[in-house]
């Protein structure tokens, strides 16, 4: 069995009862970055073998791992931060296990979006999970097709990149579509903030950002899409 387990995004109160006793319980936990999940597990007195399972050997890893898993082994797979697979590894391992009828299963837990979503005051009934946009090749591309896009727009982003993602976005979608920027989610410092595009610019140059960042954006309406459309 495989269990796909979410890891708190910063508060580490944020686990659930059933998540601690699955990391107790598995023979094995394979983590993004084990120094990360290391201090995780020492927080709640787990000891349990620990391999690293991230983008750059995730794939010579596969096969050695799904032979472990029809050998009989349970396995706890985690992220950094989060629920694995979403915009974390995850998704290689989680499709393999589908594709050899290896038992698994994906427990409910933290993951940044959904409370910057909530916290935006957007409509939250029908939104696009967009993720991290590709940093060169196929940028535009990606935002010249979310330009009439009724949906509300849910990203990641850099604290680095955060101007400079939002400067992209007032080109493309106007100045005062209405936006929100969420920071440091659960965390001490954590920070949410509501206003248009513009406003949103002024207020991050004006101030240095750290964290992880969740930008959220209105989607078009009809109008703006008569208009984007010419």
């Amino acid at each position: 069995m495989l269990y796909v387990v979410p890891t708190p995004i910063g508060n580490l109160e944020d686990i659930t009862l059933r998540a601690l006793r699955i990391l107790k319980e598995v023979d094995l936990i394979l983590a993004e970055d084990t120094r990360t999940t290391a201090f995780l597990l020492k927080h709640y007195g787990i000891d349990k073998p620990v391999r690293s399972n991230h983008q750059h050997n995730e794939h010579k890893i596969l096969d050695d791992l799904i032979q472990q898993l029809k050998a009989g082994k349970k396995i706890a797979l985690v992220s950094d931060a989060g629920t694995p697979g979403i915009s974390d590894p995850g998704y290689l391992l989680i499709r393999a296990c589908v594709q050899n009828d290896v038992p698994l299963t994906t427990l409910p837990g933290p993951t940044a979006f959904v409370p910057a979503l909530v916290n935006s005051g957007l409509p939250c009934d029908s939104f696009t999970f967009i993720g991290f946009l590709p940093q060169k090749k196929g940028r535009l591309t990606k935002l010249l097709q979310l330009i009439t896009e009724p949906r509300t727009l849910v990203f990641y982003e850099s604290p680095y990149r955060l101007v400079k993602a939002l400067e992209e976005f007032k080109t493309h979608f106007g100045e005062n579509r209405r936006a929100s920027v969420s920071r440091e989610l659960t965390k001490l410092y954590e920070e949410n903030k509501q206003g248009t595009l513009e406003e949103l610019i002024v207020y991050f140059t004006s101030k240095p950002v750290k964290g992880e960042i969740v930008i959220i954006v209105e989607g078009a309406n009809e109008l703006k899409k008569v208009i984007a459309n010419g």
